[in-house]
């Protein structure tokens, strides 16, 4: 072991100017004088990120009898789906549901927790004009909560929509408004939508509306409530199913079970530089504590963020392609988790807050999601602040935090502050890829570049800078993990997109039923 402190036989600089470039983005301004560097042993595959894309390739080199490692920066596994334990009482980072059409997903989440998946109810509203809405939108509901005038002209400016069905949307909210018309936009959608990504509906790219409102039409669901079709109409999911303690159970069940296999999960241990030649990666540097270890890798997995895995690459990435990276933005998030001695204060699952006037975005009751969540006779709900990282919700403290979710919550109706019991705020870094008007060439230029090394796949939400849920980014590494240790060409990217991607459903399928009928 090589001391790179002072004193030492080397610097730092010893792993070359892009590690240290790496160490400087991971840490920030902290110092890195006293490192110690050692030579690690090699890795088959490595896997960057302990998410449920980077626990799914572990799961499948599993499968596959093949050796790896996971290297998560974190303390727990699970990325934003880990659950959080609080005295007592366990939150989840947003609400996480586990419902997918990929039956072999569904399979294999079965399998992994058996029982312990609960099938729940859902029950969601929208916060609006001071009236609760009912999500997904009734027309029964929106008629009655509306008012028979406003109703009209909603319906009125949904006709007029229609003459622009044709046109194509390149925003957000020109994708909305053709679909629901300009009034119902401004009443449902722009709120809460502007809340979630700190820009103006306008700046936002239709894609994402196209991948979160799938399928789904004002007249379908019209149709659907008057019971006047069978199609199935995506967003209206009355069920759904949830880890008795969490989502983290699951990808805790995950982590444990490829363990058993001999692949290791080694928490806060971060990657801080990718050392390439010849288009491929040869060895990777982890961070942790105190210490830089550099492996040997015949591949790579990488479910970190995109920007992220592109500034640790060593040598650098050419300059055109850091600055695509650099226009890759993310939106965090704070929730503030209250503990509160009403059993029930609402029944929803969650509550959207489509109100100008209050900060907070979305509310989460935990012990309508599962009762293994709280304590009994109380619950547990989240308070969701959509914000960036120089906002002042992000360095406010914990109780003046806690402080302005109570009094929120109270001004609209939901809950007695007097009885909150405890509470405390966790920050959620990197929680969303944002889809600005610079992210899909940004994403383009840089999805070119990596093409060319052959044993390096990218995978996940971040991975990809896409908004996948649990179900596609899982997809998307099981296709990854093959990519890198069969030398396939499955395309990654083509996942949860309009394109028809089903077309490896056999192959997936039959990789998963080796776990499944063993």
């Amino acid at each position: 072991m090589r001391d790179l402190g002072k004193g030492g036989g080397k610097t730092l600089s010893a792993l070359g100017g892009t590690t240290k470039r790496g160490l400087d983005s991971a840490l920030g301004a902290e110092a890195y004088e006293g490192l110690r560097y050692e030579e690690g042993e090699a890795i088959e595959t490595a896997i960057l990120g302990a998410g449920p894309a980077g626990l799914t390739a572990a799961h499948v080199l599993a499968l596959r009898g093949r050796t790896g490692r996971v290297f998560e920066a974190d303390g727990t596994v699970g990325g934003i789906a880990k659950t959080i334990e609080f005295h007592g009482y366990r939150f989840d980072l947003g609400g996480h549901r586990f419902f997918t059409k990929l039956k072999p997903i569904e399979r294999l989440w079965d399998k992994m927790l058996g029982e312990e998946m609960l099938v729940r109810p859902r029950l969601s509203r929208i916060y609006y004009d001071g009236k609760f809405f009912s999500y997904p939108l009734t027309a029964k509901d929106v008629l009655g909560r509306l008012g028979i005038f406003e109703s009209m002209l909603c319906a009125l400016s949904y006709i007029w929509s229609m003459r622009k069905r044709r046109k194509v949307a390149e925003t957000f909210e020109d994708w909305v408004t053709v679909r629901f018309g300009r009034r119902l936009y401004d009443a449902f959608f722009r709120s809460y939508t502007e809340k979630v990504w700190g820009i103006p509906g306008s700046e936002i790219r239709s894609q994402w509306a196209a991948q979160r409102i799938k399928d789904f039409s004002l007249v379908k669901a019209v149709l659907s409530i008057l019971r006047l079709t069978r199609d199935n109409v995506t967003t209206l999911i009355e069920e759904f199913k949830y880890p008795r303690f969490g989502p983290g159970q699951m990808w805790e069940a995950f982590a444990a079970s490829v363990q058993e296999r001999d692949i290791r999960v080694q928490l806060n241990h971060r990657c801080v530089a990718l050392k390439h030649r010849d288009d491929r990666v040869e060895t990777i540097v982890v961070r942790t504590n105190a210490h830089v270890t550099e492996h040997p890798v015949n591949g790579v997995v990488s479910s970190i963020p995109l920007s992220e895995l592109i500034f640790n690459l060593e040598p650098p990435a050419p300059p055109e392609v850091l600055e695509a990276a650099r226009k890759l933005r993310y939106r965090d998030f704070c929730l503030v988790a209250l503990m509160t001695s009403e059993e029930e204060p609402f029944p929803d699952n969650w509550i959207y807050i489509h109100d100008p006037g209050t900060r907070a975005g979305r509310v989460q009751n935990f012990g309508a999601w599962s009762d293994g969540m709280v304590r009994p006779g109380t619950t547990c709900l989240g308070v969701e602040y959509f914000c960036f990282e120089d906002d002042d919700i992000w360095s406010m403290p914990d109780w003046e935090a806690v402080e302005l979710a109570k009094n929120e919550l109270a001004r609209i109706g939901l809950l007695d502050p007097a009885k909150v019991l405890d509470g405390v705020k966790v920050r959620v870094p990197k929680a969303y890829p944002m889809y600005d008007s610079n992210y899909e060439g940004a994403v383009e230029v840089v999805r070119a570049y990596l093409e060319r090394f052959e044993n390096l796949q990218t995978c996940g939400r971040n991975g990809l800078h896409r908004y996948n849920n649990q179900d596609h980014s899982m997809w998307t590494a099981i296709l990854a993990t093959i990519n890198v240790i069969d030398d396939e060409s499955h395309d990654v990217w083509s996942v949860n997109t309009e394109a028809e991607y089903h077309e490896e459903g056999e192959l997936v399928d039959s990789l998963l039923d080796v776990e499944l009928v063993g």
